[in-house]
């Protein structure tokens, strides 16, 4: 048991990122079927708002508290951006989406670059994150209890919004059937946008908890992105409570096979899981009913 309890722990942490990181994406995927993989550089993006934040607030105390409503807005602007900029013109054409956003996240890598040493630079964690919480003789680092908290406030903020307020029933109705929403005289627009800034907000604010995981640097997108994306495939497309359970088994499974070999590995296992998985559930593990007009 003494064995399980460290990577068990470690890995609902990590899940718990990679929810953050992958709600955004089930989200623009299930909503809108764009395969964005800039989302990973809006993390980056979440993490370097962070750093910038404490040369201006220089209490990490308060700082870190600060980054995060910054991190959501400006990651969150950057994803309207590459909305209306880019994404707009290629709805319904996944593909060409994954080729562009590829190109996307390579100038945004390359941007960074110029402007932040290729290192990386260091966010500091406030001094309330530094202590151990015991669980059964383990102690469990506070920043990666910190991740969880943050996951779950925004899990409820978003799941909260989508099923009482009117804008996430204009999401629902949208994903739903799109056609049929416009008829009845949603502006499907206006939502797309409004989605792509909240689900690149809350990579952002993903990238906020990474950096104190982490580090920052120019490449850390690339670490996310694709775990991201397994959790958003095996949770089902636009489901965000498939998506917290995957990206909990992922996670531990991270976390596990971390543990027995190497992390460069575990990501490889994982990635077999999540495959083996999808040949005996293709649709992943929900499914979002639609309603056709014929």
């Amino acid at each position: 048991m003494d064995v399980l309890i460290p990577p068990l722990l470690n890995g609902t942490a990590q899940g718990a990122l990679l929810l953050l990181a992958a709600l955004g994406l089930t989200l623009t995927f299930g909503q809108m079927g764009v395969i964005n993989m800039a989302h990973g550089e809006f993390i980056m993006a979440g993490a370097f708002i962070a750093y910038l934040t404490q040369l201006v607030v220089t209490s990490t105390n308060i700082s870190i508290l600060v980054a995060l409503p910054l991190a959501f807005v400006g990651a969150g602007i950057l994803g309207l951006l590459l909305e209306i900029g880019i994404i707009r013109w290629m709805y319904r054409r996944p593909l060409d989406t994954l080729l562009v956003t590829v190109g996307v996240s390579l100038i945004l890598q390359q941007v960074a670059l110029q402007i932040f040493p290729a290192q990386g630079v260091p966010v500091e964690k406030p001094a309330w994150l530094d202590g151990q919480i015991d669980v059964l003789g383990y102690g469990w680092p506070a920043r990666q209890v910190f991740t969880i908290v943050l996951a779950v406030l925004c899990l409820s903020a978003l799941t909260a919004s989508l099923k009482y307020s009117s804008f996430g029933r204009r999401i629902r109705a949208t994903v739903q059937n799109r056609d049929l929403a416009e008829t009845s005289g949603i502006q499907t627009r206006n939502v797309d946008r409004i989605t792509f800034f909240v689900g690149s907000g809350l990579a952002g604010v993903a990238g906020v908890a990474a950096s104190l995981i982490g580090g920052t640097n120019s490449q850390m997108g690339t670490q996310y992105i694709i775990p991201a994306f397994l959790v958003v495939v095996a949770g089902g497309v636009g489901q965000i409570k498939g998506a917290v359970i995957a990206a909990w088994v992922v996670g531990v499974a991270l976390a596990l096979f971390a543990d027995w070999t190497t992390g460069s590995m575990a990501q490889v296992l994982a990635f077999v899981l999540v495959v083996v998985f999808l040949q005996f559930r293709p649709q992943g593990l929900f499914t979002v009913r639609t309603r056709g007009l014929t």
